[in-house]
């Protein structure tokens, strides 16, 4: 059976936030289908990867047909470092945590880059198997936080080596899960209130939840400070950090002070 996206939103013909918002979620309707069809391991991821990457290259050549596409899963065809704006796609974020149903720790990613501002304008973060797509359209409200202990998100299978040590100085709490953008949702959703990355990652691993989270009211950054920066030559953008606010500083002192790299 074919499977059919249906019709975006109106506001969506000229809205970047809301195409991003409907890309996303449309995706992780595709990714349902998929892992409902019977395939397990290597099969599930492959198929999972390929149904969600075909599905958004094909609908932003229809709704975007001018705009430049950098997606995990495509080639990257340099065109985009002249192009004016930039779609910046990871089909199937959590690739791992997707082949083990029921998990829900996956995610699809949309977000857009412009060269105006030369940085993320819009973003999407659907959580398919929870139902909710998190769009800078609609920023998150981040609620108050419930947790006396901070509460720091990190990788299932590479949390950095130097977090531990973060977390025992500020008396932290780690908390494991997959997908790069279900972290950093997971502080938008005050499930943490941090997220602390540097065991490697690409461009389109933190693209899209970064411009959720910066809608969000949140802080984003390199683990040193610098900002992060998008549609480069080298998409390889190996570290960041999503918190509240109120963590940031603290948390960037302690980067500086131990002189933590990227290689954790």
């Amino acid at each position: 059976m074919t499977f059919d996206p249906g019709t975006p939103p109106d506001a969506a013909r000229h809205d970047d936030h809301a195409l991003a918002a409907w890309l996303a979620e449309v995706a992780g309707r595709r990714l349902l289908e998929v892992r409902a069809e019977g395939l397990e391991g290597r099969e599930l991821k492959d198929a999972g990867d390929r149904a969600a990457h075909e599905l958004l290259m094909a609908l932003v050549a229809e709704h975007r047909p001018d705009d430049a596409v950098l997606s995990e899963e495509g080639k990257d065809d340099k065109v985009r470092l002249s192009a004016d704006r930039v779609w910046i796609i990871d089909p199937l974020d959590g690739t791992r945590e997707f082949s083990e149903p029921p998990r829900d720790d996956w995610a699809v990613h949309v977000a857009l880059w412009e060269r105006g501002p030369r940085d993320l304008t819009a973003g999407a973060v659907a959580q398919p198997a929870l139902g909710e797509t998190f769009s800078t359209g609609a920023p998150p409200v981040v609620p108050p936080r419930t947790s006396e202990r901070p509460r720091i998100a990190v990788s299932r299978s590479r949390p950095p080596a130097f977090v531990p040590v973060l977390a025992a100085e500020m008396d932290a709490e780690l908390v494991a899960m997959g997908s790069a953008g279900v972290k950093v949702i997971s502080v938008a959703r005050d499930l943490t209130d941090a997220y602390v990355h540097a065991g490697g990652q690409y461009e389109w691993d933190s693209a899209a939840p970064v411009a959720v989270a910066r809608a969000a009211g949140l802080f984003t950054s390199r683990i040193d400070g610098r900002p992060l920066e998008y549609n480069q030559d080298d998409v390889y953008l190996p570290d960041l950090i999503v918190c509240r606010p109120e963590l940031a500083d603290q948390i960037v002192d302690f980067v500086q002070r131990h002189g933590v790299t990227s290689a954790g």
